[in-house]
């Protein structure tokens, strides 16, 4: 069974620049392959995504586009730097967009689009922050319906203060990250083949039915 996913890479820099996060997003997609993963890769500043909270901002709006890749994948990947101890502006305006989606649930199940979809992220930084990057993005994509399985995270931090970066310092080296790369890209596969195997079942429709009769 191949499956589809997709890396948002919410590095700060537009394409050809050098991207720390892409490198690492590199590895992790050539993992995926190795898997039966078929991985795109998008780089987030390349594409005019206004700020909002809708599935479309209207005219000029590329997240229409970016979202329907999106839906038409298994696995969903954040791949963030870290800045000021926190994920990436872009990285937040991702999470913002995906907002919309709530008002775009299944009108049978009343599940969101992201039911059925399995999430993980990748962080790089110079400074403290992986952790409280990642298990923000990773809460925030649970609440969308994205289902994360366990060691869901790669990351690779350097040392404290202004310094080099993954590339320079050889991240690629890095014991901890080449095993957290590892563990995620096959939790996410299996995770992801299960729930195309075995779909959620819940019926959010039904369970708010039932909550409204309880706190009339």
């Amino acid at each position: 069974m191949t499956l589809r996913s997709i890396i948002l890479n919410c590095s700060l820099k537009k394409s050809p620049e050098t991207s720390n996060t892409q490198a690492l997003i590199a590895k992790v997609a050539a993992l995926l392959r190795e898997l039966d993963v078929e991985c795109e890769v998008l780089r987030m500043a390349d594409y005019n995504v206004p700020f909002g909270v809708t599935s479309d901002e209207g005219e000029g709006d590329d997240w229409p586009e970016i979202l329907e890749r999106i839906r038409r994948s298994d696995i969903i990947i954040i791949g963030t730097p870290i800045w000021f101890g926190v994920r990436s502006s872009i990285a937040q305006l991702v999470i913002e967009r995906l907002d919309g989606t709530y008002n775009e649930a299944d009108g049978d199940t009343g599940q969101y689009p992201l039911y059925g979809k399995v999430a993980g992220v990748i962080v790089t930084g110079n400074e403290d922050g992986a952790h409280h990057a990642a298990s923000t993005t990773l809460f925030n994509l649970s609440h969308l319906g994205c289902t994360i399985p366990p060691n869901a995270d790669c990351y690779w931090v350097g040392e404290a203060g202004p310094g080099p970066s993954y590339i320079e310092a050889g991240g690629d080296r890095h014991l901890y990250t080449n095993k957290t790369a590892r563990f995620m890209a096959h939790n996410l596969a299996y995770m992801a083949r299960l729930l195309k195997e075995h779909p959620i079942p819940t019926n959010l429709k039904e369970l708010q039915e039932e909550a409204k009769q309880l706190s009339r």
